[in-house]
């Protein structure tokens, strides 16, 4: 039976509760819009059986089920892989599932891990706790000094995480070094490289296996979506990663996968805004005299500057800085109260400019930036004499 015998076959002897399930209509080709459309699908309809048998769902040749992927997640996909200068990109429902998603792929009971003292809190967490559940161990290693992962890699070390800069402290890393260290080990490298976004830091140029990003933040833009990206060049590592990825039913829904794809479309434009307004606050927050440090790897006395302006071409809007150790914890809350154009809240990476102060010495012990009180910046796209005027009312506060 020809297609058109059997549309009119539905029209002439099928109810109407039949006829809404199967739609006669096919829009022809030839369409062209500036943003892809969205494909929302659980199911995924297949010509005949041998199609349905045939096709392998590890291949981005066809589709077979919607956990794993529409013409609108393989797209976002190649995008991701392109502009983070990959071959293959997996989508995650946030940016600390693609954080698990690589532990769990490449680590197994009995093996060991090394991550950053300054990484991503709830990344560090997971690695400690639920990795340590399950007989992996997790050490915890200085970033700047790569001698202390040297000391801590053993028989049983896989995986070396590196995240540039530092988690709220903001240190770059010398990641040549650490990448080096770990080839001489045979082990496998891991980059946050959110920070970034596939803008301001080559990993893979680096020789780093494995990149991941959060793209709730710059890709996204609107501060409105949760999403992560595992990024590799290797086949049988992304064979290895797709494995725990479908095993562990990760997958994101179409009306977030073209939110994030409409926001990079203007990504290097906000990226590059955000860097520049950033850097103008920082600079002007530098000469304050409330303000002990400003933690910005662009600026020379940040920790890690070297390997910044060595390795990245660019930087994001977001830096930390510390006040005096006599301010109370009290007075930063009322500073940070204080502010006005800035919202307090998690994340960044959105249009909105926020603050939020952090006990960075609770976090990770006196020795970080010298037990300052401490309050991480994430500008966003308002005008920087804006911002700089309600920061100065702000510190006037403070100094009442």
């Amino acid at each position: 039976m020809s297609r058109n015998e059997h549309d009119s076959r539905l029209e002439q002897n099928c109810a109407l509760a039949t006829r809404l399930q199967h739609s006669v209509y096919e829009p022809p080709a030839g369409f062209g819009a500036v943003q892809p459309a969205t494909w929302r699908a659980s199911t995924v309809l297949f010509a005949d059986v041998a199609a349905l048998r045939s096709r392998d769902w590890r291949r981005k040749d066809g589709y077979t089920y919607g956990l794993h992927g529409t013409p609108t997640t393989f797209m976002l996909e190649q995008r991701l892989a392109e502009i983070e200068g990959a071959c293959h990109a997996l989508l995650c429902p946030s940016g600390l599932s693609a954080i698990t998603l690589v532990d769990l792929a490449l680590l197994e009971h009995g093996d060991a891990v090394l991550v950053p003292a300054n990484g991503y809190g709830p990344g560090v967490e997971f690695a400690q706790r639920m990795l340590a559940s399950w007989g992996i161990d997790a050490h915890l290693y200085d970033p700047l000094d790569v001698d202390s992962a040297a000391r801590l890699i053993t028989p049983r070390t896989r995986l070396l995480w590196l995240e540039a800069p530092g988690s709220v402290s903001m240190e770059m890393p010398d990641l040549r070094g650490l990448v080096e260290l770990a080839r001489a080990h045979g082990l496998r490298t891991a980059i946050d490289n959110t920070w970034a976004a596939g803008i301001a830091l080559r990993p893979f140029e680096l020789g780093i296996d494995i990149s991941i990003q959060a793209l709730t933040k710059y890709q996204s833009g609107g501060a409105d979506v949760l999403m992560g990206a595992v990024m590799c060049r290797d086949d049988a590592l992304h064979e290895r990663l797709t494995l725990a990825h479908m095993r562990l039913g990760l997958g994101v829904g179409g009306d977030d996968a073209s939110l994030v794809l409409r926001g990079l479309s203007t990504l290097a434009l906000r990226y590059a805004a955000h860097d520049a307004a950033a850097r103008r606050v920082a600079q002007w927050l530098q000469t304050q005299p409330q303000v002990r440090r400003v933690l910005h790897p662009a600026l020379p006395d940040s920790p890690g500057h070297a390997h910044w302006a060595r390795d990245c071409s660019a930087a994001a809007g977001l830096f930390s800085f510390t006040f005096a150790p006599e301010v109370t914890p009290a007075r930063v809350d009322a500073f940070v109260d204080a502010l006005q154009l800035f919202g307090i809240g998690y994340s960044w990476g959105g249009p909105r400019s926020l603050a939020v102060p952090y006990a960075i010495d609770a976090m990770r012990g006196a020795a970080w930036v010298d037990g300052s009180p401490l309050v991480r910046l994430a500008i966003g796209l308002e005008d920087a004499d804006d911002l700089i005027a309600d920061l100065a009312q702000a510190l006037a506060v403070l100094s009442a």
